[in-house]
């Protein structure tokens, strides 16, 4: 990886639920940006917070095709344990490892222009690249930007945005390279096994077999849209062995997924 792109990290997963896979984490990416002199931007989620507070106040959720169902009602709900909670958890940690560090949302600085994707879908947007001169500057700056993958409309309604294609939409504006860290070592084949190197035609065929699907499916796409605006793979990977997340970060391919069109 070049030393002159930013890097954008996308987070989710059970990784919110740890302190102990928090404090791995963070400590890897201080020693990353250390090493590198990389301008790095976390982008997450995080469904589980999100699952635990809804089933906390007795409600339930679904999902169509990888995406969550967010009746309005819900997302004053969802806006707070991922702009909230799963943001400030990830703050603190940045504090905690000495790392300057600024919370924000899809839509602080117009960074990201959002739409609803779907009625049947609710509170759901659709995403696409704004503005970025906010999270520039914070980079200049010398500031870690934490961005949660809750969005806003032009017409002021709160949208819960795939964090997935939310790290994909910033990616593209700032011309950045992607890493995607998620529970899993890759995207794996039909025998549970991981593939290194994932063509767009490899893809399309594993997701034909219905062994791409669901949110990984969504997680493919959005890379695979990525590779293409930005020109270079994009990796997905896990973020449970910080040794092996060195050389991810870094582009080396011995761990993860690198996905090409």
């Amino acid at each position: 990886m070049s030393e002159q792109q930013p890097l954008v990290v996308k987070l989710g997963g059970t990784l919110l639920e740890s302190d102990k896979a928090l404090e791995a984490l963070f400590s890897t990416l201080k020693a990353f940006v250390n090493e590198s002199n990389r301008q790095l931007v976390l982008v997450h989620g995080g469904g589980v917070l999100v699952d635990n507070q809804l089933k906390a106040m007795g409600l339930t959720s679904t999902k169509k095709n990888g995406l969550r169902v967010t009746p309005f009602e819900q997302i004053p709900v969802i806006a707070g344990a991922l702009a909230g909670t799963a943001n400030k958890l990830l703050l603190a940690q940045a504090i905690a490892h000495e790392i300057p560090s600024v919370g924000l949302c899809l839509a602080d600085g117009g960074l990201c222009r959002v739409s609803q994707l779907d009625p049947e879908l609710g509170a759901v947007g659709q995403i696409e690249g704004g503005d970025a001169t906010l999270v520039t500057s914070l980079l200049s700056g010398g500031f870690l930007p934490i961005v949660s993958s809750i969005g806003i409309t032009f017409d002021g309604k709160l949208m819960n945005v795939n964090a997935d294609q939310a790290a994909t939409a910033i990616a593209e504006i700032l011309d950045a390279e992607l890493v995607m860290l998620s529970d899993v070592s890759g995207i794996l084949d039909g025998k549970g096994q991981r593939i290194a190197h994932l063509t767009e035609a490899d893809a399309f065929e594993l997701m034909d077999k219905n062994i791409i699907k669901d949110g990984m499916a969504v997680k493919v796409k959005a890379a695979l849209k990525a590779t293409k605006t930005l020109g270079r793979p994009v990796a997905v990977g896990s973020w449970r062995y910080p040794e092996q997340l060195l050389s991810l970060l870094a582009g080396e391919s011995e761990h993860g997924t690198r996905i090409s069109h």
